[in-house]
C-alpha cells in the first residue's frame, strides 16, 4: 500500500513536468513576441520545478534511480548492495529526513502565520505553500527510506526481498 502510494505521488509530479514546459513556452512566447512577462509565472514556474523534485524524489528512491556512487557499488553482490542501502540510509538518509522535516516545518508554519507572500508586485500568495511542500517531500522520503530498510533487511536475513 505504500509503495503504491509513492508510486502514484511520483507519476503524478511527473506530469508537473509537462504543465511546467508549457508555462515556460508560454512564458517565453509573450516576452519574445509581446515584451510582456508576468512575475507570477516565473514564480510558479520554479514552484512547479521544486514540487517536481520535492514530491518525485521518494518515487526515485523507490524506483532505485536516484544519484549514488556507482563505481564501487555495480559490482557488489545483492547482499553486499542490501547492507550499503541499509547503512547509507540509516547513518545519513533518515538522519537527513528528520532534520529537514523538524526545520522545513517551523519555516513554513513562521510562513503561514505570518501569511507570507511573494515580496515582488505581482508575485504570487501564500508563499507558505510551497514551504510547507518541502516538509511533505521529505515525509515522503523518509516514509520510502523506511520501506528501504525493511526491503534491504529482508534480503540481508533471508535472501530475498519478501
Amino acid at each position: 500500500m505504500v509503495d503504491r502510494f509513492i508510486r502514484s505521488v511520483g507519476k503524478a509530479s511527473s506530469w508537473l513536468t509537462l504543465i511546467l514546459v508549457i508555462l515556460i513556452c508560454i512564458d517565453v512566447f509573450m516576452r519574445y513576441v509581446f515584451s510582456n512577462s508576468q512575475e507570477w509565472m516565473l514564480e510558479l514556474e520554479w514552484h512547479l520545478f521544486a514540487l517536481v523534485f520535492l514530491l518525485g524524489g521518494a518515487y526515485a528512491l523507490q524506483a532505485d534511480e536516484h544519484v549514488r556512487v556507482d563505481v564501487w557499488y555495480t559490482h557488489r553482490s545483492e547482499r553486499t548492495k542490501a547492507w550499503i542501502n541499509l547503512l547509507g540510509t540509516v547513518f545519513f538518509l533518515l538522519p537527513w529526513c528528520l532534520v529537514v522535516i523538524y526545520t522545513s516545518y517551523a519555516y513554513a508554519e513562521n510562513s503561514f502565520l505570518i501569511n507570507e507572500r511573494s515580496a515582488d508586485p505581482g508575485g504570487l500568495p501564500a508563499r507558505y505553500l510551497i514551504k510547507f511542500s518541502i516538509t511533505i517531500g521529505f515525509v515522503l522520503l523518509l516514509i520510502q527510506a523506511v520501506m528501504v530498510i525493511i526491503k534491504n533487511t529482508r534480503l540481508i536475513i533471508s535472501g530475498t526481498e519478501k
